[in-house]
């Protein structure tokens, strides 16, 4: 990856994914604002970092700075603390990386810097699969291209949350702990489980598995300063977060939290309800992934295929993905949020995106074509979505289902509608599952021969070279 060839594809990758989803950044969020829900706050507080060097946004919300990116009344988030400041409940560091794009340009230019990011996440995605996972070169660019291109990502590469952020932060630990693992890759390391706390106390989990992943990987020389780095990375997280929020997580500064920052996962759980999203994140006909980029129904399968391989980084890339899911399924408060879809996965989707990849570069020819042609679909419906987003025939939050890309509703009625249940709904719940499962294990056996054939071929070489011999 340090030819001047190699390179040049590696750029061109880049710019054309920042090119392709910085024009959505016109796409308007509600017929009301330009962004809503979390977003004017991330802003409000980036503005606030800027002007006054930290985060009490009082003054922002008593002069309605976020008219301009919110033309509606603002519903405030925020309550006041003990010491009259008042604090968005929500984490700094993605304010932090905005400051300056929002305080010299404003909100559009806050979305033009995480659409570069977003940008940069496809190359690393790339540059991931052809480093740590022997992939050719075509594969991995067409792959990071097709879901660097399509919904979910290609949308929140301009939408003001943490998640594209902290998908970087993610897939450079894992590239870091699944490549050799030297002094800049154990910063690296450190680095990425430090800052994903401070995007977003929900992906403390995921981090926690980069950290063990690190932890089992580093020399006994090295495994104490991880291990005393990673402490103080916590402490320092803690302490912070007392100082600024008045509890150990941003919620503690929320006005809407009443029972205390934990019931940000909700009051009354049940975990049997919430089980359905187990495979309602991957097919559910609004809010499901697959609904807008169907090349992720293959997950199934390939997750199986990953199972059966015994090297660590197939390991670390499953505990990773398994982890960010049941979050997504268990501990989010709800799948259907004033959001579009699938943003609690976001962050460990480019593991997804690298597992298939990994697998179609291994592949037979009809089913990396099947895959590929799958993945245009999702670009044609990020097309749709911003063409007709600008055109302000839908917005990105409130009626994205109304899209009129015919690929998308000659889908959909075959997906279950969990936001208005029927008997139809739980018969395609069933046959959704029972195709999952199956496919989990035809992906299992279809990785497996390849190691069974080896193991077995060992002996009877063996036993062939001591006849020659006698």
């Amino acid at each position: 990856m340090t030819r001047r060839r190699d390179l040049l594809a590696l750029a061109s990758l880049v710019i054309v994914v920042v090119s392709a989803t910085a024009i959505g950044v016109g796409a308007r969020a509600t017929y009301g604002a330009q962004t809503t829900a979390d977003e004017p706050q991330y802003l409000l507080s980036a503005l606030s970092l800027w002007e006054d060097g930290d985060l009490d946004i009082s003054d922002e919300l008593a002069d309605e700075r976020y008219r301009v990116f919110h033309e509606a009344d603002l519903p405030e988030q925020t309550r006041q603390l003990d010491d009259g400041r008042r604090v968005s409940p929500h984490d700094p560091l993605l304010p932090l990386l905005l400051a300056a794009p929002m305080g010299l340009g404003g909100w559009s230019a806050a979305k033009l810097a995480l659409a570069l990011l977003g940008g940069a996440l496809a190359g690393l995605l790339a540059w991931t699969m052809i480093t740590r996972f022997d992939v050719s070169p075509t594969v991995a660019y067409l792959t990071a291209g097709i879901f660097a291109l399509a919904p979910p990502l290609a949308v929140y590469s301009t939408q003001i949350y943490p998640e594209v952020p902290a998908a970087f932060a993610l897939l450079a630990g894992f590239a870091a702990v699944s490549g050799p693992f030297e002094r800049r890759g154990r910063l690296v390391l450190v680095a990425s489980v430090i800052a994903l706390p401070w995007l977003a106390v929900k992906f403390v989990p995921v981090a926690a598995v980069l950290a063990v992943a690190g932890l089992v990987r580093a020399g006994k020389g090295h495994r104490g300063l991880l291990l005393a780095a990673m402490f103080v990375g916590g402490l320092v997280y803690v302490i912070g977060h007392l100082e600024i929020y008045g509890g150990v997580t941003a919620y503690a500064a929320g006005d809407h939290f009443v029972g205390g920052e934990f019931t940000a996962v909700g009051t009354q759980v049940s975990m049997w309800g919430r089980s359905t999203r187990l495979i309602g994140l991957l097919v559910d006909r609004g809010f499901g992934i697959g609904a807008w980029q169907p090349a992720y129904l293959i997950l199934p399968f390939v997750a199986g295929w990953a199972l059966s391989k015994r090297q660590q980084r197939f390991s670390v890339a499953g505990w990773l993905l398994g982890i960010g899911w049941l979050i997504a399924t268990f501990v989010a408060l709800t799948m259907h949020g004033w959001w579009f879809p699938g943003r609690q996965l976001v962050v460990v989707l480019p593991i997804a995106v690298v597992l298939i990849g990994t697998w179609l570069d291994r592949a037979r020819s009809w089913q990396r074509n099947l895959v590929v042609g799958a993945g245009l679909f999702g670009v044609v419906a990020f097309v749709f979505l911003v063409v007709e987003g600008l055109s302000a025939d839908l917005t990105w939050v409130v009626d994205f289902g109304a899209t009129t890309n015919p690929l998308y509703r000659a889908l959909t009625p075959a997906m279950p509608d969990y936001m208005a249940p029927t008997a139809k709904t739980w018969l395609l719940h069933g046959v959704w599952v029972a195709i999952a499962l199956a496919s989990i294990w035809m992906g299992w056996r279809e990785g497996r021969p390849r190691i069974a054939s080896l193991e077995l071929s060992i002996p009877v070489e063996r036993e062939a070279n001591q006849e020659v011999l006698s």
